[in-house]
Parts: C-alpha cells; structure tokens; sequence
C-alpha cells in the first residue's frame, strides 16, 4: 500500500487502552490488604501518573510517537504486569497457607489477579508487536519491525472473497488492542495460543509464563475452592 493511502488511516483509538489500564489500577488497588505492595494508593497513584503524559501525546488516536512517549507506554504496561506478577506469588502463598476463615476473600483476590494478568498481558503484546500501536497505523508495512505475533487476518489474501476483503492484503487490516486482549484471554484459559501464532522469542517467553502463572492459579483456586466446601 502506498505511503500516501497508508498515512490517511486514523490511529487506533486511545479509549480502549485507557479504560484497560484504568480497570488494572482498580483491581489492583481493591486487592486484600496482605496483597497490597506497601501503601493501599502508592501503585495506583504511580502507574496513573505514567499515563497522564500519554494521554497528552495522544489523547483521542494514537497517531503521535515521541521519543520519550513509547519507552513511558512500555514502563506502564510493565509496571502493572510486574506489580501484578509479584502478587501472584503473594496469592499463592495466601492460597497455600491461609486459614479456612479468609478463604473466600482469597478465592475473589484470585480472581482479581487473573483479571488483571488478561489485561497486563494483552497490553505488553499490543505495545510490543510490529514496533506498537502508533507505527501499526502510521508507518508503511516495509518499514515495519518483525511481527511478534501471525493473526488468521495475515493469511487471508487467498481465501474466499467474503474473507479476503477484511484481511491484511486487501483491507489494510492491522491489530488492535481488542485482538491481543483476544490472544491474552485464550491464552489464560486455554494455557496455549489459539488462532493467533506468537513468532518472536520473547512473545513465546512470555505466553509461555502467562499460560503457566494461569495454569497455577487455576489450580490453586480450585483446590482451595474444594477445601473451603468441605
């Protein structure tokens, strides 16, 4: 496609990033007070901090990269996918050790940190893939990085016509926050990729420790489950 038809497209709307981040921040900070990284505010207040300078890059589409504006993008999404990571250990611990009479507050923290694990996760695969959500829009395909990710909408240049006109070749297609939140969501539930292929050796890195840090949880969450109903 040419530079000058590519660079009508609109930017991938900031909306959706900002209500995922937002919904990260919440569940974070309504995790039990044994979960809570120091001071019940101080993650919260941290990782909105980092996404008041964003919103001021790209406030309504994601059409603007600076030099400073991706690095802060990627810190954020970091940030809550660490946060969380470490309170997953937390959880595990509680899990294996907590009495009969929090068990249900447990069982709902876990469900929180699962939550947020889907959102962390499909948002360090959007910021990562093809160089990011500005680029994916706004830059031509050949100048591109590497896919870190293959999607069914990639391959369906020469399927069916009613396929092929939403597909990469002919539509212009490119992912959104929506489809690597689809890719974190069956990955989490199915414990391995579905329809969308990880390419790059760090995408594979880190599907393989969001499948195996769900895989734990689930079974933890069940068992204790069991135990509480006995």
């Amino acid at each position: 496609m040419s530079r000058s038809v590519r660079h009508e497209r609109r930017g991938e709307a900031r909306l959706p990033a900002v209500v995922a981040v937002l919904v990260a921040v919440a569940l974070q900070a309504a995790l039990p007070q044994r979960l809570l990284l120091g001071p019940r505010g101080v993650l919260p207040v941290l990782e909105l901090l980092l996404l008041v300078p964003l919103l001021v890059v790209n406030p309504v589409r994601m059409t603007r990269q600076t030099r400073w504006s991706r690095p802060l993008a990627i810190a954020l999404v970091l940030l809550i996918l660490v946060a969380n990571g470490v309170v997953l250990v937390l959880l595990v611990d509680a899990l294996v050790n907590g009495s009969a009479e929090d068990g249900k507050q447990l069982l709902l923290a876990a469900l929180q940190v699962w939550l947020t694990n889907v959102i962390a996760y499909g948002l360090t695969y959007w910021e990562l893939d093809r160089g990011g959500p500005v680029p994916r829009t706004q830059a031509d395909r050949e100048d591109l990085p590497a896919a870190d990710f293959r999607f069914p909408q990639d391959e369906d240049d020469d399927a069916v016509v009613e396929v092929a006109k939403g597909g990469s070749e002919q539509a212009d297609w490119v992912p959104t926050l929506v489809d690597y939140l689809y890719v974190s969501v069956t990955n989490s539930s199915a414990f391995s990729p579905t329809d969308t292929m990880p390419l790059s050796s760090r995408t594979k890195a880190l599907m393989a420790l969001q499948s195996t840090s769900s895989l734990v949880l689930s079974l933890l969450v069940v068992s204790r489950a069991v135990s509480i109903l006995k």
